[in-house]
Order: structure tokens, then sequence, then C-alpha cells
């Protein structure tokens, strides 16, 4: 039996790091369950959750290295993230699109707007005055 990327496999927790734990996979093979993928809530000390010697259920995440694999404990029995099919809207909300020349149109009224702004606000920050001319 081959270990794939997506299958949920038993195996025996070996070692236990700051950082996850070292689990053995059948056929010999070996991974880490990092320690964000230990729990669905934050695990600060994973000695409080997995020990040595204990028989854990994992998920396949990936293959880092030839026989080391990447592995989770939270995602045993979760489906494999799958993308949501969009549907059209019923109530079309979403206003169509107009040609390049509207959107240009629309652009630089919008610019100039915001020009006007921005010089009116730096015109009352300097009080009102204005620069003598030379």
């Amino acid at each position: 039996m081959s270990i794939e990327i997506g299958s949920e496999v038993e195996g025996k927790v070996t070692g236990v790091a700051n950082f996850g734990a070292f689990v053995e996979l059948p056929e010999g093979k070996a991974g880490l369950v990092h320690i964000s993928q230990v729990s669905d809530t934050f695990v600060k000390d994973i000695s409080k959750h997995i020990n040595v010697g204990d028989i854990v259920r994992v998920k396949v995440l990936g293959m880092a290295k030839e026989g080391k694999y990447d592995l989770s404990i939270k995602q045993v029995g979760k489906p494999d993230w799958q993308p949501k099919s969009r549907k059209p809207r019923e109530d079309n909300s979403r206003p169509v699109p107009g040609t390049f020349e509207d959107k240009i149109t629309k652009f630089l009224k919008q610019s100039e707007d915001k020009l006007l702004d921005l010089k009116r606000s730096v015109e009352s920050k300097q009080g009102g005055r204005k620069k003598k001319k030379i």
C-alpha cells in the first residue's frame, strides 16, 4: 500500500518537539505534524495534546522529501477543499459594465473631484493664504 497525498493513515508518534510531532507511518515512512496542524484551536504546548507512543490518525498533506511527509491531525475526516460552483445571481444587482469610453469618462470625473478636494484641503491647512507672485 503506497501512501498517497490526501489519504488518511494511522501512525505512531516517535518524537515530540516544540514545533510539532514526528510520526512513523506504515512501510517505514515518516512524517511531521506541524504544531499548527494538531488542533483547530491554538496550541501553545504540543505535549498537552500528543505524547510519544500515541497512535494517531493523520491526513497526508504532501511530501517534503523521499519518504518524509507533511501530516495533519486536525484535517482528519474533513473533505478536501473543492472550489464552490458559481451560480449566476437571480436579482441581477450587479450593474452591466459600460463601454470603454464610459469608464474613462467616469474615471476622469472621479479623478478631477479628488484633485479638487485635495486642493481645498491643502489651501485650508495653509490658512487660506495664497502665495504672492513675484
